[in-house]
């Protein structure tokens, strides 16, 4: 009997120490979400077109989603980032009102000396909680080459529908990331979870559960994660 005592006590002090182990672990701290970078040493000028709206909601701000994706675009290492004002400016000059092409997306480039623009598309846009949202990033590569053919701006003015967008061709030199983010999975809860708990900026009172209430924070999480695929493709075919 007293055998069997001292094994409870064993037991149960090993299970005591376990618990006050978890209590006093840390929390993961601030500033130290995964970071990407470009592939090679030289730093690449990328820009940032306003967001095509496919989802059927008229509450998708074109310019707003932009600016979420041109914040997540900030912290890839080897990237200068050209905000989306400056890329209207381009489509006021050329006579465009969104990029339908890949001959529109290179013109655009080489009005602004970019390397590549970036287009965002929303597919998919539900801000109530649980949130869902369904996007995509299409990167577009700048032609610089001497003896790349002219383009005429008024062929892209013509080329431009004045339809709803349309999914854009996907650039064979760069590519295309896809992806639907629902709240409700999951695995998808898993995930902004650790990207919560990474950010440089203080999470408020209700912890996780802000990127659940405000559809602005829950958007930049989509983009950081279809950003993390979009550079894991360029190093593949680097």
């Amino acid at each position: 009997m007293t055998m069997m005592r001292s094994i409870f006590l064993i037991l149960f002090a090993a299970i005591a120490l376990s618990l006050i182990g978890c209590v006093n672990r840390e929390p993961v701290p601030y500033g130290t979400e995964v970071r990407y970078r470009l592939p090679g040493d030289q730093g690449e000028v990328w820009a940032v077109a306003p967001a095509l709206n496919l989802s059927g909601e008229p509450g998708v701000d074109p310019l707003l989603q932009a600016d979420l994706l041109y914040q997540q675009l900030q912290h890839v290492q080897g990237l200068t980032i050209i905000p989306v004002n400056r890329t209207l400016e381009a489509y006021q000059v050329l006579g465009i009102e969104r990029i339908e092409s890949e001959a529109q997306a290179r013109e655009v480039c080489l009005m602004l000396g970019s390397d590549a623009l970036v287009v965002p598309t929303v597919t998919i846009f539900d801000p109530y909680n649980p949130p869902k949202m369904g996007a995509a990033l299409q990167l577009f590569g700048a032609d610089h080459r001497p003896d790349a053919p002219a383009i005429d701006p008024r062929e892209l003015t013509r080329q431009a529908s004045p339809h709803l967008p349309r999914p854009l061709p996907a650039d064979p030199a760069f590519g295309q990331v896809v992806g639907m983010f629902d709240a409700a999975n999951g695995s998808v809860r898993d995930k902004l979870k650790i990207y919560a708990a990474g950010r440089h900026e203080p999470l408020g009172p209700l912890g996780v559960k802000e990127y659940y209430m405000h559809m602005d924070r829950f958007a930049g999480f989509v983009y950081h994660t279809l950003l993390g695929d979009l550079i894991a493709g360029i190093h593949r075919g680097s």
